[in-house]
């Protein structure tokens, strides 16, 4: 079987992500309570910065999240509960992961890919085209926690 990503690569089929996610009980606060508790701002500190698409992927056994990014945005640091891969089909990211004070960091660009490891915090830096990539995971997204810190946020 392949797989053919091509229809995410291209300008069509891309909608604004919907910033209601402040709410979404799959996303806390780096001490477990919701993230809509926490002191920050969804919607200001990611507000036109990320995309996602309507076009259909045709992989219904692959949990995936297919994200477009504009340039220079830094997704804010976190962590997950499982292993995340990230493939980057288009553009680059910097990732920088691991201790705050010395974190580690790779430039991933089109054709590769990323994997976090579950517990390991992170940020996401777009490059100067910025990126486009498919989040994706072992297990279905449902499972998914998505565990948020205090770095890279607008504040309430």
């Amino acid at each position: 079987m392949s797989i053919s990503l091509d229809n995410l690569v291209d300008a069509d089929g891309w909608i604004p992500m919907p910033l209601d996610q402040q709410n979404n009980p799959s996303y806390l606060w780096e001490d477990g309570r919701p993230l809509s508790d926490a002191p920050v701002d969804f919607a200001a500190t990611f507000g036109d910065s990320m995309w996602v698409t309507t076009q259909p992927i045709g992989l219904p056994v692959f949990n995936r999240n297919p994200l477009r990014v504009v340039p220079g945005f830094m997704v804010p640091r976190h962590s997950h509960n499982i292993d995340e891969t990230v493939l980057i089909l288009k553009g680059e990211y910097l990732i920088e992961f691991g201790d705050p004070e010395k974190p580690e960091s790779v430039r991933v660009g089109a054709g590769s890919f990323f994997t976090s490891r579950a517990g390991t915090p992170y940020t996401m830096t777009a490059g100067p085209e910025g990126v486009t990539y498919i989040e994706t995971w072992g297990v279905p997204v449902s499972k998914l926690k998505t565990f948020w810190c205090d770095y890279g946020w607008v504040h309430r």
